[in-house]
């Protein structure tokens, strides 16, 4: 699980994440791009995992970043400014069987791209469904990280459906299988964005990314 974090870091990545946020940009394309102004952060995960959820959880806006039950649906990466201070970035969900070879291919190229030139991506969360665990596709998309010695960190998403004593233990066995992981970040963070369990811990989480990174919260 993530270390405890105090409280002051946690009052500073809720008052980040109380900044007005909109949507900016979206882009199917590598030279679709927008320009390169605040420091990003990006959210990636299998399709339906919860990105988008996450992202209207951690912004406290309910219909800020598109949600859907149809897996596979966001094709494109999204942007959305954070008082200025801030990117996120919903990143395609990846896995989902009914998707075409075709767009298999234009996602991992247009992945690709941004993870190789976007010099202001601080870090990618990758969010993996606490349910199931790690997946293939999700190992295939941690190995392009690695290679692209591009931080992450793992987001558990879903943990209010688990039973009690179950998310630690997803938790537990998630950093074990990261310990090999030379981009990987060394701390897990359990959420649930129906409960709102973690949201907190995660805003701080990057908040302290951005005072690391020498840009103010």
């Amino acid at each position: 699980m993530a270390e405890t974090i105090d409280a002051d870091l946690v009052e500073t990545g809720r008052l980040l994440f109380a900044k007005p946020s909109d949507f900016i940009w979206a882009a199917a394309k590598s030279d679709g791009l927008p320009p390169m102004k605040t420091m990003e952060i990006a959210f990636a995960g299998r399709s339906n995992v919860g990105k988008s959820s996450l992202v209207n959880a951690l912004t406290g806006r309910k219909t800020l970043a598109r949600t859907s039950n149809t897996p596979g649906r966001t094709q494109q990466l999204n942007f959305f400014t954070l008082g200025e201070r801030l990117t996120l970035v919903d990143m395609p969900g990846y896995g989902y069987a009914a998707v075409s070879k075709e767009k298999v291919a234009a996602w991992t190229s247009l992945v690709q791209d941004y993870l190789r030139g976007r010099a202001n991506l601080a870090r990618v969360f990758v969010l993996v469904d606490s349910r199931h665990g790690f997946k293939e596709v999700d190992a295939a998309i941690m190995d392009l990280l690695d290679k692209s010695a591009m931080s992450y960190q793992v987001v558990l998403t879903k943990v209010d459906q688990l039973k009690a004593g179950e998310a630690e233990r997803r938790a537990a066995e998630t950093l074990d299988a990261l310990k090999k992981r030379p981009a990987a970040f060394p701390e897990v963070i359990a959420t649930s964005s129906e409960k709102g369990l973690g949201i907190d811990t995660l805003r701080a989480a990057v908040a302290r990314l951005m005072i690391e990174k020498g840009e103010t919260p």
